[in-house]
């Protein structure tokens, strides 16, 4: 019982973490409110590494997923007749913005994920083992069931494979079990 206190206790920090982490990475691109994607971006931040060693486990850089979101950005604008020139890119034209005051407020995608990950996949997880805690790759495992979004497509523009993506995730969240 008190361990499974400790383990919620982990958890809700990890949660933390990952919400701050992804509000921060938002703010940074310009928008007031994280996306999934941002969440993304904030597991592979974590200190587990759990999420960095699914991207490896495709054979993907972790660390070009910021490239990639800002593709999906640049291809919603060309694809509305708004062409970039060469020289401009969005990663580097976004000027930060102050993080939003009161309750945290996030885009449709990451409440959707993070609604995935406490519905679907932690209550798997917990029920199976509930010394598991929660880690980045149970993220990336939330953000690999959406059809929509930047996240998804941001993936699949990386040549990842979201159902391999699952797999890796998966066997991260099984190693760790056994570490």
């Amino acid at each position: 019982m008190f361990n499974t206190i400790k383990q919620r206790l982990r958890d809700v920090s990890t949660i933390n973490a990952l919400c701050s982490g992804a509000e921060k990475l938002a703010n940074a691109d310009g928008q007031k409110e994280p996306g999934a994607e941002h969440l993304v971006l904030s597991a592979l931040e974590l200190p587990d590494g759990t999420a960095r060693k699914a991207f490896k486990r495709v054979h993907a850089d972790p660390d070009g997923f910021r490239a990639a979101i800002a593709r999906q950005y640049e291809d919603a604008l060309q694809n509305i007749g708004i062409a970039l020139p060469p020289e401009a890119a969005i990663a580097d034209e976004a000027s930060p913005v102050a993080a939003g005051a009161g309750l945290y407020k996030a885009q449709a995608s990451a409440n959707t994920l993070m609604q995935t990950l406490a519905r679907d996949i932690m209550a798997k997880e917990h029920k199976a083992d509930s010394a598991t805690p929660l880690l980045g790759a149970h993220v990336i495992l939330a953000a690999t069931t959406a059809q929509y979004g930047v996240a998804i497509r941001a993936f699949q523009a990386m040549g990842i494979d979201p159902t391999k993506l699952t797999e890796a995730a998966t066997a991260e969240i099984i190693a760790s079990r056994m570490a």
